[in-house]
């Protein structure tokens, strides 16, 4: 097995703006943006799926209009299909709601926090996605920002991945992960059963359900049941990607904002 990054290149079923309704009482609780409550939504459904038109990869809700996911699948391609360490514009993003392959709704992007390494995968292969519109209704997940994951500590990962012996359809569904091996500057290394699409998917603090960090780099087979090898990148590492996001969110203009850095 080789270690790689894992965003997903498969394609995808045209996005829906709301859910299909079966009757006038269920059009009522349908999500439908621009502040309405989001009466569908469950805990879960934080957990989103990040679209463009060459990848689809995984991202959490961590606020009401941002979405943590990993830098690599936000880049651009190279010929050969290299990663390369310039940021898709914003507008060919889409953000899927909704734990199956027919998505429930979609929001759009309007910018794209990340810093200037970690395209490929690695340390800094973390971004936020700042949304068009807040999700309102919807829980987002705590973020650990203050302290970082220790060796020891139990981990668990979530994402939209398949791998080709998976049974058939993208559904979001909850990794076999374990504890936490080796700890690096902007990553942490830990055995869990990863597939192409889980990149930026959340890794999960299992006493506090906390993202601690992004699913980059992993070893990988057919089997989604494979536990191996995964190289996850470190949120807390990169603490004023967050408060950028903010800002921009708050309606700061990017190109005000000084660069991001990726020295520790």
């Amino acid at each position: 097995m080789v270690l790689a990054a894992v965003s997903g290149c498969a394609s995808h079923a045209p996005a829906v703006a709301v859910r299909a309704a079966s009757n006038a009482e269920a059009a009522d609780e349908a999500a439908l943006f621009d502040g309405v409550h989001f009466s569908v939504a469950e805990p879960a459904d934080a957990i989103v799926r990040v679209v463009g038109p060459k990848m689809t990869c995984t991202g959490t809700l961590v606020a009401d209009d941002r979405v943590l996911t990993a830098h690599h699948c936000l880049v651009e391609r190279g010929d050969h299909g290299e990663f390369l360490p310039k940021l898709v514009d914003a507008s060919i993003v889409q953000v899927e709601l909704g734990g199956d392959y027919l998505p429930w709704g979609t929001v759009g992007v309007r910018a794209i926090v990340a810093p200037p390494c970690g395209e490929a995968g690695g340390r800094g292969d973390v971004a936020v996605l700042v949304l068009e519109r807040k999700l309102v209704g919807m829980t987002p997940f705590a973020v650990r920002l203050e302290q970082p994951p220790v060796r020891g500590e139990r981990l668990d990962p979530m994402g939209f991945g398949r791998c080709a012996a998976s049974p058939s359809g993208i559904r979001r569904r909850n990794r076999d992960g374990g504890p936490l091996d080796t700890l690096h500057s902007g990553t942490f290394d830990m055995s869990a059963s990863i597939c192409p699409g889980d990149s930026g998917g959340p890794v999960l603090a299992r006493t506090t359900n906390a993202v601690v960090g992004v699913v980059s780099l992993s070893a990988m087979d057919s089997d989604e049941s494979t536990s191996a090898l995964s190289v996850m990148a470190r949120i807390d590492a990169f603490r004023s990607m967050f408060v950028y996001a903010r800002s921009i969110s708050d309606g700061a203009d990017p190109a005000d904002l000084p660069p991001l850095s990726c020295d520790p």
